[in-house]
């Protein structure tokens, strides 16, 4: 057992996960971060609360015509299910009450543009997740539509990005259009939305389980950890953008003598407090809102 009288499940990275009765999870999004598949020591004030406002945010502009696994985040809301959360203050706005689904086996990416695993596998075989891609294409590119490309789920480690014979060899073909048609639709809807703010939707990844039957939307839901997120007036072809997310950790990380396995180099305060800056401004550019205005302030 542990806070409140929760069974603690699992810890991510990023995300601790606790039992909620039979029917439901809370899903607490820590402010650790990692790269290179190392959490670092120190922690990026604000990051949940980002992480978990931005899920929020995106699942009510859906609607109600995309089933999600989300219950609510409102603290008021929670302390129904979870006697004695409303004056457990340290997890308000960063706690996300879901009910229980059987998690699909795959990471369901959509991608715009070519960037990040797919750039070096372009680059080395002219391929994207192992299915042939457009010659002549640079970073940051855009394909002539945006592709639904799963990736396998791993236990520890990287995931592994594959085909979609494979994929459809995992979950079927019926499921497979399922999610890719769900999935590109979402991805449309939100890029169109980040184009008005200024910014360019070049890359996501979205979870998705089945609730009674139906598949539903899980888990986090385009943040600046699953996605990323490029102004579109200094996005370029051929060079790296400026990104809403981690970017200036792995950009000081890829500067040092470091192997990239634990333990991880102690970072600095300036890009403890950039990191923490592109996460803020990514929600707030988004949405129009001020975090200031979600909970837990």
């Amino acid at each position: 057992m542990s806070t409140l009288g929760l069974t603690h499940l699992y810890s991510g990275k990023v995300r601790d996960l606790y039992e909620v009765g039979d029917d439901y999870l809370l899903m607490v999004a820590t402010d650790r971060l990692s790269a290179f598949d190392v959490v670092m020591r120190e922690t990026i004030p604000e990051k949940g609360r980002v992480l978990t406002a931005f899920t929020n945010y995106w699942i009510r502009s859906f609607g109600e015509s995309v089933p999600a696994s989300l219950v609510s985040c409102d603290p008021v809301v929670i302390d129904q299910y979870i006697p004695g959360f409303l004056a457990h203050e340290p997890w308000h706005g960063r706690s996300m009450l879901v009910k229980k689904a059987e998690m699909m086996p795959l990471e369901c990416i959509v991608r715009a543009r070519l960037a990040g695993q797919a750039y070096s596998e372009y680059v080395a075989t002219g391929q994207v997740h192992h299915m042939p891609a457009p010659s002549g294409m640079h970073l940051t590119d855009a394909f002539p539509e945006p592709l639904f490309l799963p990736s396998t789920k791993a236990e520890s480690g990287h995931d592994e990005n594959i085909d979609l014979a494979r994929a459809t060899s995992i979950v079927g073909e019926d499921t497979l259009q399922q999610a890719s048609t769900l999935c590109l639709g979402l991805f449309r809807h939100a890029s169109e939305q980040m184009a008005k703010a200024g910014l360019i939707l070049a890359d996501t990844k979205f979870e998705l389980g089945w609730l009674e039957g139906e598949l539903v939307l899980c888990d986090e839901v385009l943040t600046p950890d699953s996605s990323r997120i490029w102004p579109a007036s200094d996005v370029r072809s051929g060079e790296t953008p400026p990104s809403f997310d981690k970017q200036p950790l792995r950009d000081w990380l890829s500067s040092l003598p470091w192997d990239k396995t634990p333990p991880p180099p102690t970072v600095p305060e300036s890009v403890v407090r950039e990191t923490s800056h592109r996460y803020v401004s990514a929600y707030e550019k988004v949405t129009g809102s001020s975090l200031t205005d979600w909970y837990g302030a």
